[in-house]
């Protein structure tokens, strides 16, 4: 099976079936606890939703492991070829990590291992990509040997040499929020419109917006901008999907599944286009209402309604609730009509039934 699939397999191939991997298991592995959340919410705080909220943040934890086991799926692996890569993406993912400063209070030993969160995904794509390389590359050499060899020598050295890049791919985040924080020197009104562009264009890559906002401590102003980028994409791939995709691929994009639709931002990254003029447009109200958020509503935006929220609960910056109905839903909703009409009917810039067409399948 490896060998005949390796036998036709391309870069282009390849990495497309990275992408497409990743993104389904991002849709898997966020989409329960993002919904789930938002309505648990409504019941208050009490032993049952709690427990249904700590069972879902923990599915969450296994993105990683999702991410690995799909990506093996795109290069129609067997079953045990398909385990080694989900294992190896979720060690190199460094969502599980040992903490040696906590003492276990089981053995009294110092150090625990601790789960957060969806880890690097950016490090879980390179470490399911050398996992998978490395399961083509053998094929069936290790013969009846392969369900003992495979699993500790792929697998388990995939995981290894994902581990040791982390530190430094985890890099490329520290700077991305280096670089976000210099905007914050900046007039108000631009400095939103950059804010804005960036968490707009980070939501569909593989970087977390999550993680910056949170890493860089983006308050006020700067964090209502960065949500508000977040928002422009999610309304930008919705009103771009509607027609284009299954409902319920659209209904995943408006919940939080953003990032779905990595495979269409490095394929076709004309859309581009109308994601940055929606949040360049989005983000002068930000300016001229001061529309607040917190560190962490910055990388949430529309999802859980976190961002809206954050701006009408921040305190003496705090809006309305119809003024934060017309800048979170109407005017990046207008804008978006508008570049939609214009960039495809009038100028034909781009067919959205190709360009938004979801590549997860």
């Amino acid at each position: 099976m490896a060998d005949a699939t390796n036998s036709k397999l391309t870069v282009k191939t390849f990495f497309n079936n990275i992408l497409a991997g990743t993104a389904t298991g991002i849709i898997v592995g966020l989409i329960p606890n993002a919904v789930v959340s938002a309505i648990l919410k409504l019941f208050g705080q009490n032993q049952v939703t709690a427990g249904i909220g700590q069972a879902l943040l923990i599915f969450q934890c296994a993105t990683p492991l999702l991410i690995g086991a799909l990506i093996a799926i795109q290069f129609k692996m067997a079953p045990l070829d398909v385990a080694i890569v989900a294992a190896a993406a979720y060690v190199g993912s460094g969502v599980t990590k040992f903490v040696p400063q906590i003492v276990n209070p089981a053995t009294k030993a110092p150090g625990v291992f601790i789960s957060a969160g969806t880890g690097d995904l950016i490090n879980t794509m390179i470490t399911a990509g050398l996992a998978t390389s490395l399961i083509l590359l053998v094929g069936n050499r290790f013969g009846s040997v392969k369900i003992v060899a495979a699993p500790i020598l792929i697998g388990g050295g995939a995981g290894w040499i994902g581990l040791l890049i982390l530190p430094y791919v985890s890099k490329i985040t520290t700077w991305l929020g280096t670089v976000i924080n210099s905007f914050t020197n900046l007039q108000p009104i631009f400095m939103c419109i950059l804010i804005a562009c960036m968490f707009a264009i980070l939501i569909i890559s593989p970087i977390s917006t999550v993680a910056i906002g949170m890493a860089i401590q983006l308050n006020g102003l700067s964090a209502g901008a960065a949500a508000m980028g977040v928002a422009a994409t999610t309304i930008v791939l919705v009103v771009h999907s509607w027609r284009t995709n299954k409902s319920g691929i659209t209904l995943a994009v408006a919940l939080g599944a953003m990032k779905m639709m990595m495979p269409n931002l490095f394929r076709h990254p004309i859309i581009l286009l109308p994601t940055l003029i929606t949040a360049i447009v989005s983000a002068i109200p930000v300016a001229l209402f001061h529309v607040s958020g917190t560190p962490a509503s910055a990388g949430f935006g529309l999802v859980g309604l976190v961002g809206p929220l954050a701006s009408i609960d921040a305190g003496k910056a705090s809006i309305s609730v119809i003024l934060a109905l017309v800048v979170w839903i109407v005017i990046p909703a207008l804008v978006a009509i508008i570049c939609r009409f214009v960039f495809e009917k009038i100028f034909h810039v781009y067919d959205e039934k190709i360009v938004f067409a979801y590549l997860g399948e």
